[in-house]
């Protein structure tokens, strides 16, 4: 057997038994009522069938007095929803709080990082080339390479 959440999460899942909920939120109805504005795109008995998923869901309440059955909406499962929605965004908000901090921390490490690395114009030096030996200075060396004076 499902648990209270799971049994409010799935009868909220259809739009028909959203719209019954929110006819409820105005106040109690009969079935016929409740049923009015759906009978052009199904039956009666197919509105009975959504009450009783929400009335299983513990969302909708029905008493009998004579003939009348009226429908009547309990807010608790909806408010234990509720609940464990803003319980579960408060978690991910932390999460996504802490995400956002370690991606600023390595932006700013990597800038920092950056800065060291590429030098500032002040101390920007630019490679000295080597003087090209003259011709002399090359034949001179190549005839005293390798002997021993």
């Amino acid at each position: 057997m499902p648990d209270g959440l799971s049994q409010t999460f799935a009868a909220l899942a259809d739009p028909t038994r959203r719209a019954i909920l929110a006819q409820l939120a105005h106040g109690d109805a009969n079935v016929s009522d409740l049923a009015q504005p759906f009978m052009h795109d199904m039956s009666l008995p197919a509105v009975t069938k959504h009450l009783k998923v929400l009335e299983r869901a513990g969302l909708v309440r029905k008493t009998r007095a004579a003939q009348w059955r009226t429908c009547s909406l309990n807010p608790r499962p909806l408010k234990e929803a509720t609940d464990w929605i803003e319980e579960s965004r408060r978690m991910w908000e932390a999460s996504l709080d802490r995400l956002g901090d370690y991606l600023n921390e390595l932006q700013a490490s990597q800038a920092q990082a950056m800065e060291s690395d590429s030098p500032t114009p002040a101390t920007a030096q630019t490679p000295k080339s080597k003087p090209k030996p003259s011709p002399k200075a090359n034949a001179k060396g190549k005839r005293h390479a390798g002997k021993t004076e």
